[in-house]
């Protein structure tokens, strides 16, 4: 069995050439007796039955790294990979080095991948509050976990190898391994919320103390034990670190640098950083340390997001993430074997991992209570660092392939990731709902705002080309020394080349920055706002960095934080110069659909057509700004025409209110409704040129649709309410709507086929639970300062010339 080939390579030993590829069926070979078939045909397997039983496990709220595990048990020797069955057949022995071989380059490349992901000023300065918690957390697990199992060893029964193990089972316990419960929080999309953050917090700083422990562990079990090689692997890992920190991480900076702004990241970089993870694992190697070490450090060192990080992930995410790291996390499957458990050894290590469960769990309520964390958001953050996943299986396997653990241990402590993942995760899912924590007390809309109170408007930005027609929508809401504007600018960045979702506060400074970035353009242009009003209007500067499917989380949060009265998001299509739309984000139709959906205070949709007319700037008087409000009934309506309401205050806008009414329909009692708020509005405005009223009669849908045509040029900006009063003029309209979440009449006037060059602002008012409350935002108390009149007087009231606003009346007489 050994064949002689060369003067350099003198021999292989134990594998002939022709048992790597059969090269066809038709030579009469059976293809499982050749490596590459049956390695090819192993992950194909291992991939479809994972995809298979993940997908029957996503109904129950189970995570996916179950369903990959459970699928290598499944053709472990437990199951259909029993000699008996199928073991020799499709997972050989000679197969294993190979298989555990691509294990390995899924591990290290996965591990990698989370270093990049990874902020490392967040594991050193993780925040007083997380650090405490998972310190302590940390340390409550670790030391009555090793107490509890020697206690066990004393007085309990148990095998020779067992008693030498139950201590390592023991500490592995106590690890809260950031990658696991990173992980687990995007599957269940809780990453943004706020026990989420601190969870991920909390198990950052305690990975940096982990790694550092594995380590000098690794080190000690690697050189068998002996005072003088560990002490030199040691030494090594720490000189490893070092020179990643003082010379790798400084070289990847000016590396990135090197990189033009807003230019693909070129193939050579993305070559040298999956060059150098594989020189680092080799290091790690070399210096008697896991391979992994090497990878980790390395990502943790490469910048995180663009350009590099996230070209980098990009690369990484799907070929690891779906086929190379599942086949590690099926592997330990393979490797597990119930035929070993002996019943006495299963109930001794169930007590054990269950008590650590529950230690860990009243570890992190205890430490909630100087915080003032409430019971059950405790619970929660417990069941979190609970998560296990590929870090214990990593530290599992590597104690077996050392002797720590026999086939017995580390079967039960396979189950016992599978087990814990399985209980924890429909279990946060039931205890913590996002979208119902910490409803407001008050209304926060602009209809029941005192007019002298300050206006605060959440502001959403995708990208610099919606700032000018914010900064015009900005400027219009009127900024006076009475009613001040305070604007929280979020500006919106979709999570690339992270692990956790940030929320980043810009310094609040009264100059304009130098940088080139876009997010610099965008403030520096809301700083000219604030500028040009002076002493009446304050901006706030964020970043949003998050998955676009949990960003409105982030959204809602922080408009309730800043005590917003209306967020302001913007369209999911963008239009170009020639009137064509250019780019439809579904991402951010889906996040506009969740805010509107759970958002605390009112909400509005800009849809932005201010590139077909050059956006003229209405700061410092260089232009009118002409506003229509489209009144039909309804709450909504309503917020819409406070909102135009208060435009119309500016003396460089122009105010038009067009109320539609349906001829041959009449509700005495939501018609005096109508009547109080116009009337309001028309009494504000007694001596302002700038402000137009107009009824329009209808017959149906038709008719609106055609009236709603002859605004297409006369407006810089058109605001109407997402949903209205059940009515007549609306129906078969909804047949055609794009856009649900501009509702009927919103959706008309942003389609493509209107042909206008108006701007859009889609208006919902603040929904509040409960039937008391709803029933108060659809009947709104108002002053009525004037006579209602109903339709059958329109004709007779004349236009009023003795005052300064305009009182029209139109009939659509084509549909009468």
């Amino acid at each position: 069995m050994v064949d002689s080939v060369s003067s350099y390579n003198t021999h292989i030993v134990c594998q002939y050439k022709d048992y790597i590829a059969t090269f066809g069926l038709w030579l009469h070979r059976n293809p499982i007796n050749y490596s590459v078939p049956l390695i090819l045909l192993q992950l194909s397997v291992i991939s479809l039955t994972s995809l298979l039983i993940d997908g029957c496990l996503k109904p129950f709220g189970q995570s996916s790294i179950v369903a990959q595990v459970i699928g290598g048990i499944l053709f472990g020797p437990s199951i259909l990979g029993h000699p008996a069955i199928m073991g020799d057949i499709l997972f050989p022995p000679r197969s294993v080095l190979t298989l555990e071989t691509s294990a390995a380059f899924g591990i290290m490349f996965f591990l990698f991948a989370v270093g990049v992901r990874t902020n490392p000023t967040s594991m050193v300065r993780p925040g007083k509050q997380a650090a405490i918690l998972g310190m302590s957390t940390m340390l409550c697990t670790l030391l009555l976990s090793l107490s509890l199992s020697f206690i066990l060893k004393v007085y309990v029964p148990m095998d020779d190898t067992l008693a030498v193990s139950l201590p390592y089972v023991a500490a592995a316990q106590s690890i809260i391994a950031f990658p696991n419960i990173s992980c687990l929080l995007a599957e269940l999309k809780m990453s943004s919320t706020d026990i989420g953050r601190l969870a991920v917090s909390s198990a950052m700083f305690c990975d940096l103390i982990g790694i550092s422990l594995v380590a000098v562990l690794l080190g000690i079990l690697q050189s068998n034990r002996h005072p003088t090689k560990s002490a030199l692997s040691v030494t090594s890992a720490v000189l490893l670190v070092l020179i990643m920190v003082y010379i790798v991480r400084p070289l990847l900076l000016k590396l990135v640098k090197r990189i033009p702004s807003g230019k693909p990241v070129g193939d050579h970089y993305v070559f040298f950083c999956f060059t150098g993870n594989l020189v680092a694992g080799f290091i790690s190697e070399v210096i008697g340390q896991h391979f992994v070490l090497g990878p980790l450090v390395l990502g943790l060192m490469v910048p995180e997001g663009p350009p590099l990080g996230a070209a980098l992930i990009s690369k990484l995410d799907y070929f690891v993430g779906k086929f190379l790291y599942p086949t590690f996390l099926t592997t330990s499957g393979l490797k597990t074997n119930f035929f070993a458990i002996e019943a006495r050894s299963l109930w001794i290590v169930m007590f054990l991992i269950v008590s650590s469960f529950l230690i860990k769990i009243a570890a992190v309520v205890l430490t909630s209570r100087f915080f003032d964390i409430n019971f059950q958001d405790s619970i929660v953050i417990g069941l979190m660092l609970n998560a296990r996943g590929v870090c214990e299986l990593v530290v599992f396997n590597l104690w077996r392939d050392g002797g720590v653990l026999s086939d017995q241990e580390f079967a039960l402590c396979v189950v016992s990731v599978v087990g814990i993942t399985a209980i924890i995760t429909p279990l946060i899912k039931w205890l913590y709902d996002p979208s119902t924590r910490h409803g407001p007390i008050k209304r926060r809309t602009i209809q029941h705002s005192k007019r002298d109170n300050e206006f605060r408007i959440l502001l959403c930005i995708q990208n610099q080309d919606n700032v000018p027609s914010m900064i015009n929508l900005l400027e219009a809401s009127n900024a006076t020394a009475q009613s001040p504007i305070a604007v929280i600018a979020v500006l919106l960045v979709e999570l690339a080349g992270r692990a956790n979702p940030m929320l980043v506060a810009h310094h609040s400074t009264r100059t304009l920055q130098t940088s080139n970035s876009k997010s610099s353009h965008i403030i520096n242009a809301l700083r000219q706002y604030e500028l040009c009003n002076e002493s009446c209007a304050t901006v706030q500067s964020f970043s949003a960095i998050s998955q676009l499917q949990t960003m409105h989380d982030d959204i809602c949060r922080l408009a309730l934080d800043q005590n917003a009265t209306i967020m302001i998001l913007p369209f999911h299509k963008h239009w170009e110069i020639d009137g064509s739309i250019g780019s439809v984000s579904r991402g951010i139709q889906n996040m506009n659909i969740k805010v509107m959906d759970k958002a605390q205070c009112s909400v509005g949709i800009l849809v932005d057509r201010g590139i077909l007319t050059g956006s003229l700037s209405i700061l410092n008087n260089q232009s009118i700004y002409h506003v229509v409000v489209i009144y039909i009934g309804g709450p909504d309506d309503a917020e819409a025409l406070s909102y135009g309401a208060r435009m119309g205050r500016h003396k460089n806008v122009t105010l038009t209110l067009i109320r539609f009414l349906l001829i041959g329909c009449d509700n005495p009692r939501e018609r005096k409704q109508d009547n109080n708020l116009i009337d309001e509005v028309r009494q504000a405005n007694l001596g302002n040129q700038n402000f137009i009223f107009q009824e329009q009669v209808v017959k149906d849908g038709v008719g609106l649709a055609t009236t709603l045509r002859g605004l297409e040029s006369n407006f810089d900006l058109i605001i109407v309410g997402r949903h209205h009063q059940a009515s007549g003029m609306l129906m078969g309209l909804g047949a055609w709507s794009e856009c649900p979440e501009l509702g009927v009449v919103g959706d008309i006037l942003a389609s493509p086929d209107f042909g206008s060059t108006a701007s859009v602002l889609v208006v919902q008012q603040q929904r509040l639970r409960g039937e008391k409350f709803n029933k108060r935002m659809m009947n709104p108390v108002v002053i009525s300062h004037e006579p209602e009149h109903d339709v059958s007087d329109l004709a007779a009231v004349p236009v009023d010339n003795d005052h300064d606003y305009r009182w029209e009346i139109a009939i659509d007489r084509e549909k009468v």
